[in-house]
């Protein structure tokens, strides 16, 4: 494919070389100033000889986006402070991912810590849909920087339409369990003692990855977040992440969050979301 392409460049540049420099028709012709829509028909075809013939303006680019822009895409918000864990629910949505690729789409809690030259600790868990792990199904995962591997839980059928709880929390000696509510109770699904002590930033996140090396338009259903609790660095009850609460979002105060073509809605600064496709 290389070998052609590259002859084809070469072809054309020759055959541009020995062809005068003139200018084409249409390149010639005035803009057309603003007008009305007519009300009569055609007198003759059109070309660039036409009496009155002129050309359009620039074109305004679509706000639409063609091709999502490779890499990753995070649409949510992260604690600015410290905590003692999280959880809340997500509503399971199949994605655009394509089967033998390295995309994926996963809605998730995170717990991290920065350890210092440019090392960061944390466990994650959620649900995810990836290109890799049988395509088109959905999987409850988790993924930690102790064994840096994905882990899916296969034994938990989630399907579109299907809503998850997901608990991630610390003790005090740094052992950080990660949950999911499954038949009416709290499943484990992995402990890990991380070098980030009892407590930690949070993150809930929609987060989308598109395979650099196979760009596409990847298109995202609507992923709704809810209940979402924090648990206070020195113990206590969990309270609602609420605007009160010290939080990043990379956005300024009132604008909307958008990144690669997907947006985000807030229903209630911070514990009820949503996000999807932009609406074109």
């Amino acid at each position: 494919m290389k070998l052609r392409n590259v002859t084809h460049w070469c072809l054309v540049t020759v055959l541009a070389a020995g062809a005068p420099a003139t200018a084409a028709p249409e390149t010639q012709l005035p803009e057309c100033e603003p007008g009305k829509a007519s009300t009569t028909a055609p007198a003759s075809a059109a070309s660039p000889a036409s009496p009155g013939a002129c050309r359009a303006a620039p074109p305004v680019e679509s706000a639409k986006v063609a091709v999502t822009p490779s890499g990753y895409h995070h649409l949510g918000a992260g604690t600015a402070g410290e905590w003692g864990g999280v959880s809340g629910r997500f509503s399971v949505v199949k994605g655009g991912v394509r089967a033998q690729t390295y995309d994926f789409l996963v809605a998730r809690f995170m717990a991290k810590k920065e350890m210092g030259a440019g090392r960061v600790a944390w466990l994650e868990a959620g649900w995810a849909e990836t290109g890799w792990a049988s395509p088109g199904r959905q999987h409850v995962y988790t993924f930690n920087t102790n064994t840096n591997r994905w882990q899916f839980y296969d034994q938990y059928a989630v399907r579109p339409g299907d809503q998850v709880w997901l608990d991630i929390s610390g003790d005090r000696t740094g052992l950080w369990r990660a949950w999911l509510w499954w038949n009416n109770r709290w499943n484990l699904l992995t402990q890990q003692r991380l070098p980030i002590g009892a407590t930690a930033q949070i993150e809930q996140y929609v987060e989308v990855h598109v395979d650099a090396t196979r760009p596409t338009r990847l298109d995202m259903p609507k992923v709704t977040v809810d209940n979402v609790r924090l648990r206070p660095a020195g113990g206590g009850p969990a309270r609602y992440w609420r605007d009160d609460v010290a939080t990043l979002t990379g956005t300024a105060p009132g604008e909307q969050q958008k990144r690669g073509g997907f947006c985000l809605d807030w229903q209630t600064r911070y514990d009820t979301w949503s996000t999807a496709n932009c609406a074109d």
